[in-house]
């Protein structure tokens, strides 16, 4: 059994004493919810003063990370330093990295097998715009997301994995796959580990959803059989709203 995980990334919002506020809030949830997993990747200013509350339950993860322990990387965080604040995850290859920051697969490669290198386990973050879902690629599309993403990731490692299916043009839109759309992606994800890896590890790797999950649909998302959990932006931002998802039926 793959145990759910529900991720908020609360990207580039909240000073230090909101996300402290919202921080102490979700951590009593997931004190409350032991058959699953809570995420939160607030932005890096406020990681030591949200250890200070998350409490054992809620994990904490970079919005990105580096592939290099150290070095002239002006602008770059690194594995040892999120380490040390206190996060065991990171995200990687989120598409406003992929499509704002011009991040390839090959960088999004170097990050993943860096944040492993040091113990975090990577959330990668597959998923195809509009024009590409238009012109019938997304198949394609994820398939070399993960393929390139997961290049010189050995099997012993593949385990620990996260991916992520958001659907770019679902992301902040308001647009959310149907629950039929996100499971035929998070099927084709599920068989396309079995060729990179094998059967039995594929089937222990959470593939999670994200694109404008909110209270209103997140049941019917987490009732597809291929999705083991949810990777939110905006309704993270809400106590009430980031609630209710994480207690979802």
């Amino acid at each position: 059994m793959r145990t759910p995980l529900i991720a908020g990334n609360w990207k580039m919002h909240l000073n230090l004493d909101q996300a402290a506020e919202l921080a102490a809030a979700v951590a009593g949830v997931a004190e409350a919810c032991p058959d699953r997993e809570v995420m939160i990747a607030p932005p890096f200013t406020a990681l030591a003063r949200v250890r200070e509350v998350a409490g054992e339950r809620l994990i904490l993860a970079g919005q990105n990370v580096c592939w290099e322990e150290k070095g002239a990387f002006t602008g770059e965080i690194a594995p040892p330093m999120l380490r040390e604040l206190g996060c065991r995850m990171a995200i990687v290859g989120h598409s406003e990295r992929r499509h704002v920051f011009g991040e390839d697969d090959a960088m999004v490669n170097r990050r993943l097998r860096g944040a492993m290198a040091h113990g975090l386990v990577p959330i990668l973050c597959i998923g195809e715009t509009l024009d590409e879902r238009e012109a019938g690629q997304t198949m394609a599309v994820l398939e070399r997301q993960v393929r390139d993403g997961l290049q010189q990731v050995e099997i012993s490692e593949a385990a620990g994995l996260v991916i992520a299916y958001e659907p770019v043009w679902a992301i902040g839109t308001g647009k959310t796959a149907s629950p039929d759309q996100a499971q035929e992606a998070h099927e084709f994800v599920r068989r396309l580990l079995c060729e990179v890896y094998e059967k039995n590890i594929a089937a222990g790797i959470r593939i999670l959803y994200g694109g404008s999950v909110n209270a209103a649909n997140v049941d019917e998302i987490m009732a597809q059989a291929d999705v083991d959990g949810a990777l939110v932006g905006g309704a993270s931002l809400s106590a009430e709203t980031f609630e209710r998802i994480i207690r979802f039926a």
